[in-house]
């Protein structure tokens, strides 16, 4: 299941991107910057920037969040944004014993479909766990052969098996990570996956992102989102047509 949580974010990200600004706009030196600036000071210097389209002081907030019950699949999708920093469990050195894994709302609907997902799942749990003993075996004998302590060989042994053996777990294997972004790479990962045409599991991510944000600088994050929430939908013919549903959504996100 879908987890995510802030766990931590630049202290008064409002006022250090305000103070960027002022540095970009102002004579005044550098310990003057965060004289006399208050929430409403903020608020107007993050307006100001985007009406005049200045994002480059928004790159001075970060945000951190702790991410779990997501699947191989929108790992791949979400390490996409190249701006951002990424710490995920690693398949080399976890073994996947009974491994969890998210099934796609469309196959959990259908009765049929889901046994079959489900039976696979297995299929692979019993091929993981019989080729990681294979290659325990294998290779705890080359191990051996080098006169290592019998603690060195255990070590070498199972991460050699799991090593290879994670070939067969699946893009639905559960996953979890730590992603650090800053606000202006946030504000284009809203707009692309917050969007109905992204991948419904990274979008779901993408809204609960956009709510904690939200919450921690509401002002930074005011207009973050899908284009649809504040004016015309820039997919053009692709558009999914559902841009007052959308909008609903982006009210309710953060209250």
């Amino acid at each position: 299941m879908l987890k995510v949580f802030l766990v931590a974010h630049t202290p008064m990200p409002e006022h250090v991107v305000s103070a960027a600004a002022k540095m970009c706009y102002s004579d005044a030196g550098a310990e003057a910057l965060l004289d006399g600036m208050t929430d409403e000071s903020a608020q107007r210097f993050l307006h100001m920037l985007g009406e005049i389209g200045h994002e480059s002081p928004i790159e001075h907030a970060s945000f951190t969040f702790a991410i779990e019950g997501v699947s191989r699949s929108l790992l791949a999708q979400i390490t996409r944004h190249r701006i951002a920093s990424f710490s995920v469990q690693s398949q080399r050195y976890v073994r996947k014993d009974a491994f969890s894994y998210v099934v796609p709302p469309e196959i959990e609907k259908n009765a049929q479909a889901l046994a079959l997902f489900e039976d696979t799942m297995e299929l692979l749990q019993q091929r993981y766990d019989e080729l990681a003993q294979l290659l325990a075996a294998q290779r705890r004998a080359e191990f051996e052969s080098q006169g290592l302590s019998e603690k060195e060989i255990a070590k070498k042994t199972e991460k050699a098996a799991i090593e290879d053996a994670r070939y067969v777990l699946p893009n639905a294997c559960e996953t979890k990570m730590i992603v650090t972004m800053n606000a202006r790479s946030l504000l284009n990962f809203f707009r692309l996956r917050c969007c109905n045409r992204a991948q419904w599991e990274i979008r779901e991510l993408a809204w609960q992102m956009l709510a904690l944000c939200r919450n921690a600088a509401p002002s930074l994050f005011e207009k973050a989102g899908p284009a649809c929430l504040y004016g015309p939908c820039s997919e053009g013919s692709m558009s999914c047509g559902k841009a007052a549903e959308v909008r609903l959504r982006g009210e309710r996100c953060g209250r």
